[in-house]
């Protein structure tokens, strides 16, 4: 257990990228209200997911995080959340398929709804107001009102992110990821995709494999990992007072955890020395993310690990690489060199969305699907030279049918981002450019296991 430390002693750091609540009674209210809801994960499901991802250190398992760049009150709808859970399902199912070990589901759900931004303000015409900071914490709507922070939305937001859950679960275990159900996970608008005919072969594939298992006296009635899967959510760990008011002691251990998400990051713009989100999760027992940018220094990625994994444990840190596609294969292996010499056991995951946006001719921010995959084929690469594990992937995506991303198979141009442009915040992949980009990844896993073999003959 952290010393000297507090859920609320980050306060006495510098918190950036947090709101000015002007109504600080209100605040008060709030936080209060919500250290006496229930929690939303509990301390042994965090060490569950401690425990799968340090699997993923040594190699024996795939690490798949995604979800929406940021959760709406709006979009807030059963179908969506079924939707996105679906896609990701095909995906480790095909990631599975190919590289022959476990996939860990972490979600982008259920929290993931506060936003650092580039700029305090926004301006349109000759008006000036606040910038959104996200759905828990002001609206949207370029309007004066909206747009003032408003902490009764936390609650709101906790009250979305329980059903979110409650949701996800059973969906998870209550029959929906059964493998006998895998041909029903293709979305109907997904048809028009190469990959969706792509995913029913491995499905054939699987319902053979399960058929045969069968015959031998093993169904997904008799294993439990057949008809379920454990899924986990996560956010960035950035609105702090909501952080703090979720932050409870295990009863069984005495250790402190954050019961809002099962794993949460520290963003690139909060993870400099001296941070109040430093702080914050230095003393929580749940796994942690952390954003590593073209900024990132080893020296400071060394002192940084020392801060928040004194101890070394496996599976509390996953790295989190965000290059973009002309940086990573010059920019990450520093890094790379620098904790694999201190001998920090971590799970490097790779970013390939947050550094590769564009502003498109036609004035949406996208991007392009190209791109994406060029910095997931260099994160591979550096690995590979360095002889490490590559040993996950953190995309912003949906289930949904959107025109945000350029590029892939379905062929998304330009002047098509205004068809169905729904993000509230960065470009999302759609399910067929998120199946497509599963099935390269799988080709990549493929070619590891293929180099693990022939290297263990």
């Amino acid at each position: 257990m952290a010393t000297n430390w507090a859920p609320d002693s980050w306060q006495g750091f510098e918190a950036r990228h947090l709101p000015e609540y002007p109504d600080t009674a209100a605040l008060d209210a709030a936080t209060t209200t919500l250290a006496t809801h229930p929690p939303l994960v509990f301390a042994g499901e965090a060490r569950a997911l401690k425990a799968d991802l340090a699997e993923v250190a040594e190699g024996k398992a795939f690490l798949l995080q995604g979800g929406d760049c940021a959760e709406s009150f709006a979009e807030f709808h059963p179908n969506n959340i079924r939707d996105t859970f679906r896609v990701l399902l095909q995906m480790a199912v095909v990631m599975t398929f190919a590289g022959k070990k476990p996939v860990v589901k972490v979600g982008r759900m259920a929290g993931q709804f506060a936003k650092p931004r580039s700029s305090p303000t926004e301006t349109q015409g000759d008006v000036t107001l606040p910038s959104y900071l996200g759905d828990n914490i002001n609206g949207i709507e370029f309007d004066p009102e909206q747009r003032i922070p408003d902490p009764a939305r936390m609650v709101r937001a906790y009250s979305q992110a329980a059903a979110t859950l409650n949701l996800l679960r059973a969906f998870a275990n209550g029959g929906y990821a059964n493998l006998r159900q895998v041909h029903q996970w293709t979305l109907d608008f997904m048809g028009r995709s190469p990959w969706a005919d792509k995913f029913s072969d491995v499905a054939d594939r699987i319902g053979e494999a399960l058929d045969f298992m069968e015959a031998c006296g093993i169904s997904p009635e008799t294993l439990p990992q057949l008809r379920g899967t454990s899924f986990y959510t996560s956010h960035e760990a950035l609105l702090l007072p909501y952080e703090q008011a979720l932050t409870r002691r295990d009863s069984l251990t005495g250790d402190w955890y954050d019961t809002s998400a099962h794993m949460v990051w520290i963003g690139d713009r909060t993870r400099f020395e001296g941070s109040a989100h430093i702080e914050f999760c230095r003393g929580i027992g749940n796994p942690l993310g952390v954003k590593c940018g073209p900024s990132l220094e080893p020296d400071v990625l060394l002192k940084l690990l020392d801060t928040l994994n004194p101890a070394r444990e496996a599976g509390r840190i996953v790295l989190i690489s965000r290059f973009g596609d002309d940086k990573v294969e010059s920019g990450l292996p520093p890094l790379v060199r620098a904790v694999t010499r201190e001998g920090h056991p971590v799970v490097w995951s790779c970013d390939p969305m947050h550094g590769n946006v564009i502003k498109s001719n036609s004035g949406y921010k996208t991007r392009p699907f190209d791109r994406i995959l060029n910095e997931v084929r260099g994160f591979f690469a550096v690995h590979r030279a360095e002889g490490t594990h590559a040993g996950g992937v953190h995309v912003e995506m949906t289930g949904q049918d959107v025109t945000e991303c350029v590029g892939g198979a379905v062929a998304i141009s330009h002047e098509a981002l205004a068809d169905r442009y729904h993000t509230h915040c960065d470009p999302r992949l759609n399910a067929a450019q998120s199946l497509e980009l599963a099935f390269l990844i799988a080709e990549m896993l493929n070619e590891e296991e293929v180099t693990r073999r022939a290297d263990a003959a």
